[in-house]
């Protein structure tokens, strides 16, 4: 018996990578694992901007076009239903194509769960009456808590961390300052006299500076196509994300910058020295609070002078970018 040809289309990226991991994944239970014949596309199939139809469609054309005998898309993109519910997963078990948006799994699950989700739907369209999804061809997220997991998903999948080499002229050129910072008495004298809540709105605004002086360089705001709830909605689900990925990239980079600051000042001050110039009692306790103010002023000063370093990492931190250029890619192969 032949094995049944599936097509995994997957958006490029963490998608795809996910993808790759299920090319070995065959029917639950105790069947010929052997069964399944899994081969992998990878690219985007769809924009946010088109109905849940025109990316099945798409889907479709990639299936007749590899001889396979169902497909499954993986798209980085949340879906929305007519009615504006989120989805999970979208079936037409007729024609054997369906469609999965991982960030809707939930980012901490999504690689646990990716591989239960397609067998499932694999199962559903090889045979119908074992369904998976009895008789839906839409699987909504439940309506409390499902907004919520989908961001979680979306800021996973732009994954924050790809920032901090993003960001290296800035770490450079905030190093550099908060070295100088580290050995200025004036700096001294501005970090004893600071309570512990003036760091912490000290740190709080230094991070909102950098994340939108990045968001203006990169320009990372997304503006909606059209004026639609539809639109503004999805504009807003981008533009959170964006945000809470910078956030986390910057907060990384911030924590960066500190431990190396406070290394620094360890190893060139003393105490003793700087007490004498202060004309107060000074201990290492608060070179822990010197390295945290300058951690903060350098952070804004190196940020201010330099932006993103690679169009990779606006990709990654973006998906009005990576939608744009969704855009422009279905637009060329229309023409």
């Amino acid at each position: 018996m032949e094995p049944t040809r599936i097509g995994l289309v997957a958006d490029p990226a963490s998608p795809t990578e996910i993808a790759c991991g299920m090319t070995d994944l065959g029917p639950p239970g105790d069947e010929d694992h052997k069964a399944w014949d899994i081969e992998v596309v990878s690219e985007p199939f769809t924009s946010g901007s088109e109905d849940v139809e025109a990316a099945m469609g798409r889907l479709r054309d990639q299936a007749g076009r590899h001889e396979w005998d169902l497909v499954i898309g993986l798209t980085e993109l949340p879906l929305r239903d007519d009615d504006g519910r989120y989805l999970l997963a979208v079936t037409d078990l007729q024609r054997h194509t369906a469609m999965l948006s991982l960030p809707a799994l939930g980012g901490f699950r999504m690689h646990a769960r990716a591989p239960h989700e397609v067998r499932a739907l694999v199962s559903a369209m090889v045979k119908p009456a074992v369904l998976a999804y009895p008789d839906k061809h839409r699987v909504p997220l439940p309506r409390l808590g499902g907004r919520s997991r989908l961001l979680v998903g979306m800021v996973l999948a732009n994954r924050p961390w790809l920032l901090v080499p993003g960001l290296k002229s800035a770490l450079v050129a905030a190093l550099a300052t908060g070295a100088v910072a580290t050995i200025n008495s004036t700096v001294w004298l501005l970090a004893g006299s600071l309570t512990w809540w003036r760091l912490v709105v000290a740190t709080l605004v230094s991070i909102a500076l950098v994340v939108s002086w990045l968001v203006i360089d990169g320009e990372l705001w997304d503006r909606p196509e059209a004026n639609s709830a539809e639109a503004r909605e999805r504009s807003r689900l981008y533009n959170t994300s964006t945000l809470v990925t910078l956030s986390i990239g910057v907060l990384i980079c911030y924590l960066a910058l500190y431990v190396v600051n406070l290394i620094w000042a360890l190893f060139v001050l003393d105490p003793a020295v700087m007490g004498n110039s202060l004309h107060q009692s000074v201990g290492y306790g608060d070179l822990f609070v010197l390295a945290w103010f300058v951690a903060s002023a350098s952070a804004v000063g190196g940020a201010l002078g330099s932006g993103l370093d690679s169009d990779e990492a606006i990709r990654a931190a973006a998906y009005s970018k990576r939608e744009e250029e969704r855009r422009n890619r279905l637009a060329r192969e229309r023409t």
